[in-house]
């Protein structure tokens, strides 16, 4: 049966609003396709607003994977402001994808990619506009699944009231399995209801279905266990990980937004995963084995992408991606082959020890620029040894000198306060580095004319990673020290007038350091949060602390626990995590030896160069490190000499 737009009911409220033009759709590389001729039909979901939700690259890739399959329909929402919200409770207009603005509760799947978990209120505003129920005890089989994925479904169970599904890891193939395992309960006659396909999806061992599984906890609040209440469900639920990325040389027809959004660039990832080992970083932990993606399809990818897009900005997307092992021979062919065109090159995620001079020179040889970004994340080399970012002072220095020689003429350097065993003065460390840096940036560059940006963000742990038993540092504390590390920058009128100083305040990531940890009590404090007003928790004009508190203070208590049980208390080795049954492929024990390390002050080595030392990755997963390089160029491909993408 077919199903209708409410295009026509939206359009009367879209004069109404702030941006009306990130409804309406319409944008270079989006599909529409006829709902009667397709057999599944996916919503995918960025849970914020379309101009941070678009380009993110990971519902980018799944709405192109889905759509070229024949009789599969995938379509995009977004998060409404909260002034069409209202307009659409008045007027009964549902939540609506921006495609064919066909209801979301219509479509089989309603597929949600959480990268920070301060998108949960937002999951909910869109559930309720679609009418779906709430909670996932509530549905039947005329609602869509509720199927969560990215970062944040590591540790879904603060939203496992809410959604029926979620995929740990990476979506490309999971995707078509959901889809074929749906396909074939539908052309059943969809036997046994929600439950049966549920079941079937649990079945597959990568899928965790929160409903069949019970936690049980102890009378001081911790947690005993989490089991399965069927026999026929996997006590560890593994995550998916796709090896050939060449396989996969996704997206190839990327969208090209109508509004402005936060990036607007044709991006490919080069390479995923990461072994550096940094303790704080749980894409690092999450996302091993390194994959690489081979020169020729990246050159590939990059020819076809902007012919399709017009983009005049190729990133070279990964977590350290001067980390690839030919990054030189691809920037080098890349800057060639698009040479006598107005296209730029840039690296948004750049270790500080990986850049030198040849790659600063072929990212700025058509003459533009793209900013530098360099994150060294500890101010004191003590600190940078807890967190293993194994980085020195002497790094920084010759590499923003390097950078300033080459003509950049502004850094931006990215840390973070909060860190476990962090004192006042490692954070004042901060100061003197970016001190350093414009004297020595002045010096290499002949001119006082080069600026300093220094960006903190909070620590909030996250789990599987070494730093899931360390306890937070209260609001105040961060704030009290972001105080004296803003009076030591400007201690020197001289270099302080040459640094920027950006942060965040610890009151987000609190809240953020709740919502990562918490077990499936919290999702109690998600919806009172969503019931009192909460939208859009991540930005810092919506973001209320004040609400976040008092949900807690309403709702917790009963249950034996509050918001610091969650947050500022650190776990002991054998305590019971919330997600110890949902299978990263990290080695539980090792995570807590590294953690001890880190309390010593020891670095661990980057096992992408070194021996194994035995994360539980590569033989948990059945997979393994894949270093290149291949051997091969990039060069020759078709001469674009000629091109002139449009800016």
């Amino acid at each position: 049966m077919s199903v209708s737009s409410v295009f026509p009911q939206l359009e009367q409220l879209l004069p109404r609003v702030s941006k009306p033009i990130q409804y309406v759709g319409g944008e270079l590389g989006a599909v529409v396709k006829d709902w009667d001729a397709t057999t599944v039909r996916w919503a995918l979901m960025y849970p914020d607003a379309y101009e941070v939700g678009l380009p993110n690259q990971g519902v980018q890739i799944l709405y192109e994977v889905l759509n070229e399959q024949e009789d599969v329909l995938a379509e995009r929402t977004y998060a409404v402001w909260p002034d069409l919200e209202a307009l659409m409770k008045e007027n009964g207009v549902p939540q609506f994808t921006v495609d064919a603005h066909r209801p979301v509760k219509a479509f089989d799947v309603f597929g949600l990619s959480f990268a920070t978990e301060l998108g949960y209120t937002n999951m909910l505003s869109a559930l309720d506009l679609a009418g779906i129920p709430l909670e996932s005890a509530d549905r039947d089989e005329t609602h869509p699944i509720v199927l969560a994925g990215g970062h944040a479904s590591f540790n879904p169970e603060p939203i496992a009231d809410f959604i029926d599904a979620a995929v740990l890891g990476d979506g490309e193939e999971a995707v078509l399995e959901i889809t074929g395992i749906i396909r074939d309960w539908k052309a059943e006659g969809c036997p046994g209801g929600r439950d049966e396909v549920l079941l079937r999806l649990a079945r597959t061992e990568s899928i965790y279905v929160p409903r069949f599984y019970d936690v049980d906890y102890l009378p001081d609040g911790r947690i005993q266990r989490v089991v399965p209440n069927r026999p026929d469900v996997p006590f560890r639920v593994a995550k998916r990980t796709t090896m050939d990325l060449d396989a996969w040389p996704y997206p190839k027809k990327p969208l090209v937004p109508l509004a402005e959004t936060v990036h607007e660039r044709y991006a490919v990832e080069i390479f995923r995963g990461c072994t550096r080992g940094c303790r704080f970083c749980q894409a690092g932990m999450i996302t091993r084995p390194v994959r690489e993606r081979s020169i020729t399809t990246v050159g590939q990818m990059v020819k076809e992408g902007l012919e399709f897009s017009g983009f005049n900005e190729v990133g070279l997307l990964s977590l350290s991606s001067a980390d690839h092992s030919e990054i030189g021979d691809m920037c080098s062919g890349l800057a060639e082959q698009y040479a006598d065109t107005n296209v730029s090159l840039s690296l948004p995620s750049t270790r500080v020890d990986a850049f030198n001079i040849d790659l600063a020179q072929e990212l700025s040889r058509n003459g533009r620029r793209t900013g530098l970004t360099f994150a060294p994340e500890g101010g004191s080399e003590r600190i940078r040894k807890v967190i293993n970012k194994m980085v020195t002072k002497e790094d920084l220095i010759r590499t923003v000198v390097t950078a300033y020689s080459n003509g950049w003429r502004q850094v931006k350097l990215y840390f973070m306060c909060g860190l476990p065993t962090e004192t006042d003065e490692d954070v004042l460390e901060i100061a003197h580095m970016a001190h350093e840096v414009i004297r020595a940036g002045r010096e290499a560059a002949g001119t006082k004319d080069i600026r300093c940006t220094v960006s903190i963000g909070g620590f909030v742990p996250k789990p599987h990673t070494p730093f899931q038993w360390a306890s937070m540092e209260r609001p105040e504390v961060i704030d009290a020290r972001l105080k004296l590390l803003k009076n030591e920058i400007n201690s020197d009128r001289s270099l302080g007038r040459a640094i920027g100083f950006r942060y965040h305040d610890g009151e987000p990531s609190l809240i953020e350091g709740l919502l990562s940890r918490g077990d499936r009590r919290v999702g109690k404090v998600v919806r009172r949060v969503w019931e009192k007003g909460g939208r859009f928790d991540g930005w810092s004009e919506h973001f209320s602390y004040s609400r976040w508190v008092e949900a807690c203070d309403e709702v917790l208590p009963e249950m034996g626990v509050d918001l610091d049980w969650f947050t500022t208390r650190e776990r002991e080795e054998l305590e019971v995590l919330p997600w110890d049954h949902l299978d990263s492929g990290l080695d539980k024990d090792w995570l807590w030896q590294d953690w001890q390390d880190s309390l010593s002050e020891y670095e661990q080595d980057d096992c992408r160069w070194t021996p194994c030392f035995d994360c539980g990755v590569c033989p948990a997963m059945d997979t393994e490190i894949q270093i290149g390089p291949t051997g091969k160029k990039l060069l020759p491909l078709t001469p674009v000499k000629n091109l002139r993408v449009p800016a």
